[in-house]
C-alpha cells in the first residue's frame, strides 16, 4: 500500500516528522516497506531560461543554445524542434541521471560544438511517452532555479507499507490515518459525507435477483445517474498522487474511482449511462456467459460469480472488474455511478478462477466497510461534480446494509493474562474508543470497518499494538531445572531424525503443496464422498488444487516426472509433512514419504547390474532406515501383503507391529502412473511417524552391555518345498522361533521354481546361524536343533524338507 505524506495529512492533522510517522506505522503493525523521496532523486533538475537558440553550423536539425540556470550560463546542443529563445525549460546538468533513458549525462562535443548538459523532455523525465519536444514551462513562468520536483508536485515523499490480509480498513489512506490518530500522533479530520440532493428521478433502476440463500453475494447496491458531465484530464494534484503510487492517470472519471479506492478504501465503478441497455440487475452469472472486460480480455463465467447486468447481458463482475462495452471514454457525457458491497469469499474465488488481479478485488476480498456504502456514494458524487460538473439524479438503492454489529466480551484483566502487561482499564477503553470501538460495560462492539475483530484476543491485540510493544518489560524466564529441558516434541524429533536418515541415503528433500486435485486425491486415499467433502478446500488458490492431500506420494511422483522432462531421469525425493484423512481432530497424520525412480546407479561397461532400476526392496530399505532412526523395534516388525490400492499388488508390502501399521512400501501401481502421465517405474514408501511406539525410557545413560561369545558360530543350510503363497518372512520367523536362545540369525539365500519342483510350489533355502554361549555344540545337540527347525517350519508353513 502506497501513499504520499501530503495525502495522509489530508486526513490526519499532525506536525509529526516523517521519520516519526514511519516509525509509528511499524509499531502499529503497519510495517514500513520503504520511503521514496523523489525530490532527492530529481534534485539536479531545475528550471532554466533559454537566452539564445541558434542553428547549429554543421547540423540542420540541431540548435546551439545558451541557457541561464540562475547561477550560471551554459552552452548546450539541443535537437528538440520546440527549442527557442525566450522559453523556460527543465535543465539537466552534467553528471545528472536521466531516468527515462537510464543514462548519466556527460559533458561532450556534438558536431564540433561543446554541450554542457541538456534540456529534457517528458519521456526523459519519466512523466509520459511524449518525446516530440522538450518540456516547456514558459506559461507557468517559474523562477529560475526552481526545482523540477517542486514544479511537478514530486516533492511529496511516498510511503509504502506492508499490509496483512486482515487489515482491509488500511487499504485506504484514511484507515491508516485513523490508526495513527488513535496512537496519539495527531487528530483525524472530518470527512464530508453530506447528502447531495438529486434534481431528477433516476432513469435507470436497480434490482437484486438472488435466491434467499444467496443474498450475501450482493446485499446492497446503490446507483446514481449524473448527466451533462465533462470528462477530461483530472487535476494535477490528483494525477500527481496517482502517479506517485504507480497508477497511470487516464481521465477524470476513471481517476476518481481509483482515487476513492486508495483514499478511502472504497472501490466503485462508473458506467457510460448512454451505453446501458435498460435497467441494472445483479445476479449470479450463468455458466458459459462471457464478459469482454476493461483489460481487453474476454472471460467465460461460472455460476458462482456475481454478475452486474443490463438488458443486454453481463456488463461487469461484482467486486472484480468492469466491462469494456459500458466503459467511459473522453466523449462520455452521462454516467451511472455504482457503489455496492460484494461478498469477500465469492469475490476472491472469482478473481482466482479467472486469474484477474485488480485494485477492486484486492479490497473487496479482504472485506471493506459494509456501512460505508451510502456515505461513499455521496462523497463520490460530490467529487465527480467538482471535477466534471454535471447534474446529479436521485439515489437508487437495492437491498440493505448487511448486519455487521457483534458484541465481544471485554475483560481488561485478559490483557495481562495474554500479553503479560498491566494496562489500566480506563486506558484500554480509551484506546479502543479512539480506534472506533463502542465500549459499554463488559461488552465491546467493533466498528464496521474492522471485520477481522472476532474475539477477546483480538481486542487485546488492538490495545497492545496502540499502547506499544516496546512498553512490554522484558522478564527473564525462571529456570525450573538445573539441566535445560529439550523443547522439541517427540513428533518433531521423529521428523528431524527421519529427514536425516533419508538424506544420508542420498535422497533430496522436497516441500510440496498440502493440497491437490480431487481426481488425484481419490486415487491415493480420499475415495468416499463424505471424506472428500470434508477435505474440500472452500477457497482454493487454484481450481486444480481443491483437496487436502491424503498422501504425499502424488506430489513427489509429479516432481519425478518434471525432473525427467528436464533431463534428470534418476530421482530420489522425500518429504516429511502432514497428510489429511478426515476433518476429525485425529484426521491429520505426520508422514515421512519418499520415492525413487530411474536407475539405481550409473551405466558401466563392467555389467548391467550397476544400471538396474530401483525396485520395492530399495524403498523397503529406505523405510527400515527411517524406522530405525526413529527408534522403532524393527526386529519385531511383520511384513504383510495388504498394501493400499495405489501400490502394485504383487510388489508391495506393509510393515506392522501386530495390528498397528507403521509403514507401507512398494512399486506404484502402473495404472495410476499411466493416468499421471509417468512412463517410468516409480517406487515409494510412507512411514507413519505418529504410529511408531514410544521407546521405553532408559534407566541410565549407559548402553546395554555388549556380550560377545568366545565360541565359534555354526551355520546350517536348509531347503524347504512350500506353497507359492507362503511368505519368506514366515519361514524366517519359524526358524528363529525353534530356539530363541541359540539361533542368532536366519536369512533366505535362494528361491527356486522350475524343473524338479512341483507346479504351485517353490523351493526356499535359508541359512541359520547358531551361536553357542557356554560350550561348543555337540553333533547330537546340532541334530536336535536342526530337528526343531524342521519341525517348526513344517508345522507353521506346511512345507517339507527338500531332499
Amino acid at each position: 500500500m502506497k501513499f504520499t505524506l501530503s495525502w495522509l495529512k489530508d486526513h490526519l492533522e499532525t506536525d509529526a516528522a516523517l521519520e516519526t510517522i514511519t516509525d509509528k506505522l511499524t509499531d502499529l503493525g503497519l510495517e514500513l516497506e520503504g520511503v521514496e523521496d523523489r525530490a532527492e532523486s530529481f534534485k539536479d533538475f531545475t528550471v532554466a531560461y533559454v537566452e539564445i537558440a541558434e542553428k547549429h553550423p554543421d547540423a540542420d536539425r540541431l540548435k546551439v543554445c545558451v541557457v541561464d540556470t540562475g547561477s550560471e550560463k551554459l552552452q548546450i546542443v539541443c535537437g528538440a524542434p520546440n527549442a527557442r529563445a525566450g522559453m523556460k525549460g527543465v535543465f539537466a546538468p552534467v553528471g545528472s541521471y536521466i531516468p527515462g533513458t537510464d543514462m548519466t549525462l556527460k559533458k561532450g562535443v556534438i558536431r564540433g560544438q561543446e554541450s554542457n548538459g541538456m534540456l529534457v523532455s517528458e519521456r526523459e523525465m519519466g512523466l509520459s511517452e511524449d518525446h516530440e519536444g522538450i518540456i516547456d514551462v514558459t506559461d507557468q513562468d517559474p523562477e529560475l532555479g526552481t526545482a523540477f520536483a517542486a514544479l511537478y508536485g514530486m516533492d511529496d515523499p511516498v510511503i509504502e507499507i506492508c499490509l496483512t490480509p486482515n487489515r482491509a480498513d488500511c487499504t485506504g489512506v484514511r484507515g491508516i490515518a485513523r490508526d495513527l490518530a488513535a496512537s496519539g500522533l495527531g487528530k483525524m479530520k472530518d470527512l464530508d459525507s453530506t447528502p447531495v440532493k438529486g434534481s431528477f428521478k433516476s432513469p435507470i433502476d436497480v434490482r437484486l435477483e438472488f435466491d434467499k440463500d444467496m443474498v450475501e453475494a450482493c446485499p446492497i447496491f446503490i446507483g446514481r445517474s449524473i448527466k451533462n458531465v465533462k470528462n477530461g484530464p483530472s487535476p494535477d494534484w490528483m494525477q500527481n498522487r496517482l502517479t506517485a503510487i504507480g497508477l497511470r492517470p487516464i481521465s477524470a472519471l476513471v481517476d476518481i474511482t481509483n482515487y476513492m479506492s486508495f483514499c478511502l478504501g472504497r472501490p466503485l465503478h462508473v458506467f457510460d449511462a448512454d451505453k446501458l441497455k435498460g435497467n441494472i440487475h445483479v445476479r449470479l452469472a450463468k455458466k458459459g456467459e462471457k464478459l469482454a472486460a476493461l483489460n481487453d480480455k474476454t472471460y467465460e463465467l461460472d455460476d458462482f460469480m456475481t454478475a452486474v447486468c443490463d438488458d443486454s447481458g453481463v456488463i461487469g463482475l461484482g467486486g472484480v472488474i468492469g466491462g469494456e462495452a459500458t466503459g467511459c471514454t473522453d466523449d462520455t457525457t452521462n454516467v451511472y455511478l455504482e457503489v455496492a458491497y460484494f461478498d469477500p469469499a465469492r469475490t476472491a474465488k472469482t478473481g482466482r478462477a479467472l486469474q484477474i488481479e485488480s485494485d477492486a478485488r484486492y479490497r473487496f476480498e479482504r472485506g471493506i466497510d459494509p456501512d460505508f456504502v451510502v456515505p461513499a456514494a455521496e462523497i463520490a458524487t460530490r467529487m465527480l461534480l467538482d471535477l466534471c460538473g454535471g447534474e446529479p439524479g436521485e439515489i437508487v438503492q437495492a437491498g440493505n446494509v448487511p448486519d455487521w454489529k457483534r458484541a465481544i466480551e471485554f475483560d481488561p484483566a485478559y490483557t495481562k493474562k495474554l500479553a503479560g502487561i498491566d494496562i489500566d482499564e480506563k486506558e484500554q477503553k480509551l484506546i479502543l474508543e479512539n480506534l472506533g470501538f463502542e465500549v459499554s460495560g463488559k461488552s465491546v462492539t467493533p466498528p464496521s470497518w474492522r471485520g477481522d475483530i472476532n474475539g477477546r484476543a483480538d481486542l487485546v491485540e488492538e490495545v497492545i499494538r496502540v499502547y506499544g510493544y516496546d512498553n512490554i518489560e522484558p522478564v527473564s524466564m525462571p529456570k525450573l531445572t538445573s539441566v535445560t529441558v529439550n523443547a522439541e516434541t517427540p513428533s518433531l524429533t521423529r521428523a528431524r531424525k527421519a529427514r536425516s536418515a533419508m538424506a544420508v541415503r542420498g535422497m533430496n528433500e522436497c516441500i510440496t503443496w498440502s493440497f491437490m486435485g480431487r481426481d488425484l486425491a481419490d486415487k491415493f486415499g480420499t475415495q468416499d464422498i463424505q471424506t472428500a467433502a470434508q477435505m474440500k478446500i472452500m477457497n482454493p488458490i487454484n481450481a486444480e488444487l481443491d483437496q487436502m492431500r491424503p498422501s504425499i506420494l502424488p506430489n513427489l511422483i509429479e516432481a519425478t516426472g518434471k525432473n525427467r522432462d528436464k533431463g534428470f531421469p534418476d530421482s530420489a525425493l522425500f518429504e516429511v509433512g502432514p497428510c489429511f484423512v478426515s476433518s476429525k481432530p485425529d484426521g491429520q497424520a505426520l508422514v515421512a514419504t519418499g520415492v525413487r525412480s530411474g536407475s539405481a546407479g550409473p551405466k558401466h561397461w563392467s555389467g548391467a547390474e550397476n544400471a538396474r532400476s530401483f525396485d520395492a526392496f530399495d524403498v523397503k530399505s529406505d523405510a527400515m532406515a527411517v524406522l530405525e532412526s526413529c527408534g522403532a523395534p524393527t526386529k519385531s516388525l511383520q511384513v504383510t501383503r495388504d498394501a493400499p490400492d495405489w501400490y502394485h499388488p504383487g510388489r508391495s508390502g506393509v510393515m506392522r507391529l501386530g495390528p498397528n501399521v507403521i509403514a507401507r512400501f512398494g512399486e506404484i501401481h502402473p495404472a495410476i502412473l499411466d493416468d499421471m502421465g509417468i512412463k517410468e517405474n516409480v517406487c515409494g514408501f510412507e512411514v507413519l511417524l505418529d504410529n511408531i511406539p514410544v521407546a521405553k525410557k532408559k534407566t541410565g545413560p549407559a548402553r546395554p552391555l555388549l556380550e560377545l561369545s568366545p565360541l565359534q558360530p555354526v551355520k546350517r543350510d536348509f531347503a524347504f518345498i512350500v506353497d507359492n503363497s507362503v511368505d519368506a518372512e514366515t519361514l524366517v520367523r519359524a526358524a528363529k522361533a525353534a530356539d530363541k536362545n541359540l539361533i542368532s540369525y536366519a536369512e533366505i539365500f535362494d528361491v527356486y521354481t522350475g524343473e524338479g519342483v512341483e507346479q504351485g510350489k517353490k523351493s526356499v533355502a535359508l541359512n541359520v546361524t547358531l551361536q553357542p554361549k557356554k560350550q561348543t555344540l555337540t553333533d547330537a545337540e546340532l541334530e536336535t536343533v536342526a530337528e526343531k527347525i524342521i519341525g517348526n517350519i513344517t508345522s507353521k508353513t506346511g512345507g517339507q524338507l527338500r531332499s
